[in-house]
Parts: structure tokens; sequence; C-alpha cells
């Protein structure tokens, strides 16, 4: 991983948020901080690229002092600098109720996202009348969850992801992190080669690749380590900030 060559020049660092920016409180430490701060001074541009949706990426972006864009719901929604929705991509309303009924039949706990709110194990009786982003199922046996896969594969409509060892992340086909990215590198006029993304878990995973330098947390799932660039530590060791200093910023 040492061996990565960083020819060129990094423009914009894309940040997951649990299990990479945040710790296991869900704070930003003191080192990744300022780290981003020093980021953003060189002329940086740092982008929040997240599973979570606007209602709890906001409060971080603000407190971060962000003006840039934001990828939300794994790419579902896209944000621009003043928070203005740029794009949205819906999960069909059909769909969401076959992975309710998948959940029932398989007695797993699920929670699914909504352009209003998360719901959590119960879901609103009007739910054909919104418009939601995501489902995402959590399911302690292996088994279970690995059938429950193959049952989501086998319809071939949905992207197909998860931001734990223990869930699965349900998105519409096609949208994922790396696209939310390449929409805000398009209308920023830079290239993915001068991105750095950073991320730990399976919906990390197309944007490592993609990204000119793609790095995995210490605490990353195997499957993102073997695809990454480089290793950083973990989220509870200030990863991010380590990436940003090896990378971003001048020695």
């Amino acid at each position: 991983m040492e061996n990565f060559k960083n020819d060129v020049e990094i423009k914009l660092v894309a940040l997951d948020m649990d299990g990479t920016l945040l710790n296991n409180k869900g704070q930003v430490s003191e080192e990744n901080r300022k780290a981003i701060k020093a980021a953003k001074d060189k002329g940086i541009i740092v982008v929040l690229s997240t599973g979570r949706s606007i209602l709890t990426v906001r409060e971080h972006a603000d407190d971060l002092e962000l003006t840039s864009y934001l990828v939300t719901v794994n790419g579902s929604e896209i944000y621009d600098e003043k928070r203005n929705l740029v794009e949205r991509n819906l999960v069909d309303t059909a769909h969401i109720e076959w992975m309710l009924e998948l959940s029932k039949l398989h007695k797993t706990r699920f929670w699914a996202i909504n352009t209003e709110r998360t719901w959590h194990n119960e879901m609103p009786e009007d739910f054909h009348k919104l418009d939601w982003l995501k489902f995402g199922f959590t399911i302690d046996d292996d088994a279970t969850r690995e059938l429950v896969f193959n049952e989501l594969t086998a319809r071939g409509e949905f992207e197909l992801t998860n931001s734990t060892l223990k869930n699965i992340e349900v998105n519409a086909a096609g949208i994922n992190k790396a696209r939310g990215l390449a929409l805000v590198c398009s209308r920023l006029g830079i290239e993915m080669k001068n991105v750095m993304a950073v991320g730990d878990s399976r919906n990390d995973l197309m944007m490592i690749k993609e990204a000119g330098l793609g790095v995995a947390m210490g605490n990353a799932q195997d499957v993102v380590k073997e695809a990454a660039d480089w290793i950083t530590s973990t989220n509870e060791e200030d990863g991010v900030a380590k990436a940003i200093h090896k990378w971003v910023l001048p020695d």
C-alpha cells in the first residue's frame, strides 16, 4: 500500500461519516477537525459522502463549517454548497412494499429513509404516498442475511451495500456514493482522479475504487481494505486526519 505514487494533485476529499470521520461516540475528533480546516485553508474541497440523510448530515457539515456539496443516503440525494437539492434518486414504492414483506418473512429488523425522516422497525400507514430513498435490513444471523441478500440480488433492481457487517443497505439500481461524487466533480470541474475518498464499509467501496486515491480506515471491512490504495488508522485513532496529512497537506 505504501508503494502508491500520488503524482496527481488531490483537489477534493470525500469522507464517509460513521466508522470514518466520526469516532465510536459519533463525534469528530479534534485532530480530524484541525486537519479538515487545514485542508480547506489550502483550497481543498471537503465533501461528506454518507449513508445518512440530510437531517443528520447538515449539523455536522455546519459544525465543520463546510460550504461544499453533500452526498447523502449513499448518493440518493445530492446537495449543493447552499444545501439546495441537486438530484434525488428514489426507491420505487412497490419495491419498498416488497422489502417490508421480505423483512416480515425472515423476521428481520429494518429501517427506511424517506425525504422527511428515518423509520425504524415501523412504517407509516400511508407509506405509498411518500418518497423513499433507502431501505435497510439489520440481520444478526449470517445464514438469514445471506438468504435475504440473495433474494434482493435475484431481483436485479437494487444497489446493494452495507454500512456494518450485520446489515444490508438497498438503494435504487446504479445509485452509490461514487456516482454522487462524479456528479459533484462534474459540477465543480474536477476529475475523479483528483479525489481522495475515505471510508470503511461496502457503501464506500465504489467511491474508493473510482477515486484517484482510495483510502480504507484501519477498522474497515476486509473487502474495502483490499480495494484501497492505502490504509490509514482507525476512526478511534484520527484516521481521517492521518490520511489528510499524508496525502493532501504539504510537509
